[in-house]
């Protein structure tokens, strides 16, 4: 259930009309990296979370409606740098001053110009926004179907990377108006990706073990090879030589990527090197972890008669899902759920007393 309040989250404002900066203001507004795209993107994933996942569902719900808000923000900021187009519009008897494209060569090409990158604001929306990005192509679903993938593993990632995105356009957008209110509006808007990045970046540590995305794990022989498939000045670093971020296996140089193809066989024969991880060790993680999944999932989605609102059952639900959630334990990555951690408080408590 949606309930609008009238006022703007943020209280947007211009200091004059700027049809220009609107043009591409309309990117945030119908564009890929948009306002619209988000709150659609995560209101999509909120639902596959709802019973197994509600903390999730919570998160999702709260961040989708906030982009909601962010999106009539930009709207109303788009709607008063549009200031005066409606209104000359209406006088079309009187053939108005924009319907005259005023007086003098270039008054006369810069309407011309307006008119050919947003004419949605003259002759469609007669001054108002669009579901268009800045060059008028209409917002697509295209945009985020990919976004929605049924594993949170994978979901919180995109959601990573698509507040990202939009943080840049943002940064972006300020390098073309000068106009001090609508940079505090863009600030603001900015400020609340960056915030909503590290909501998710803490919603994806809080699930263990979360690499690599979905259930099923990587074949040790392939996952640390760097193949150096470009020829003139290579380059070494962290990404390339020494041990992988999350698996901690030592990164295997291929020079030549030609001959090593040619003499494994196309790869078919290739051994796993630098890594401790086993093709056994690999099957018992598939099978655990798809069965944990499968199981958290399964438990909350009885196919019996349901209903999407049940407080009480909810309220069980949630315990047992934050039980379940992983900690942060500090220099290390979050491994921990929030019932071990009480168990290892508490057996830490019983030492303590005991040595006193």
């Amino acid at each position: 259930m949606f309930y609008h309040v009238k006022e703007l989250q943020f209280n947007a404002r211009v200091s004059k009309p700027d049809p220009a900066f609107a043009t591409l203001l309309l990117e945030q507004f119908g564009g890929a990296n948009g306002e619209l795209a988000a709150a659609l993107r995560y209101f999509g994933q909120a639902f596959g979370a709802k019973k197994p996942y509600p903390d999730k569902y919570d998160l999702l719900m709260d961040i989708a409606t906030e982009e909601f808000s962010h999106l009539e923000i930009v709207g109303a900021t788009i709607q008063m740098l549009l200031t005066g187009i409606n209104g000359d519009l209406k006088k079309a008897a009187d053939n108005s001053e924009i319907m005259r494209l005023l007086d003098g060569k270039a008054s006369k090409e810069q309407m011309i110009h307006q008119g050919m990158t947003a004419p949605q604001f003259f002759v469609g929306t007669a001054g108002g926004p669009a579901y268009t990005n800045s060059q008028g192509v209409p917002w697509s679903a295209a945009y985020i179907n990919g976004d929605v993938q049924g594993d949170l593993t994978s979901d919180l990632r995109s959601d990573i990377g698509a507040e990202t995105r939009a943080k840049m356009v943002y940064e972006y957008l300020l390098q073309f108006t000068d106009d001090p209110y609508v940079k505090e509006t863009l600030r603001f808007l900015m400020t609340r990706e960056v915030a909503h990045f590290q909501m998710f970046e803490a919603a994806l540590a809080s699930i263990q073990p979360n690499f690599p995305p979905g259930t099923l794990q990587t074949d040790p022989r392939y996952s640390n090879l760097y193949f150096n498939m470009s020829s003139g000045n290579d380059f070494q670093g962290p990404w390339n030589e020494g041990p992988s971020t999350q698996f901690g296996e030592t990164f295997q140089f291929i020079e030549d990527p030609i001959k090593h193809v040619m003499e494994t066989n196309g790869l078919l024969s290739q051994e796993a090197s630098g890594t401790d991880r086993t093709d056994e060790e690999v099957e018992k993680l598939n099978e655990v972890i798809g069965k944990k999944r499968s199981d958290e999932i399964n438990s909350a989605c009885l196919p019996t008669e349901q209903q999407w609102n049940d407080p009480e059952a909810e309220e069980g639900d949630v315990t047992k899902v934050l039980s379940n959630n992983a900690e942060p334990v500090p220099g290390e990555d979050a491994s921990v759920t929030a019932k071990e951690m009480k168990l290892k408080k508490q057996s830490k408590t019983a030492s303590a007393r005991t040595k006193s």
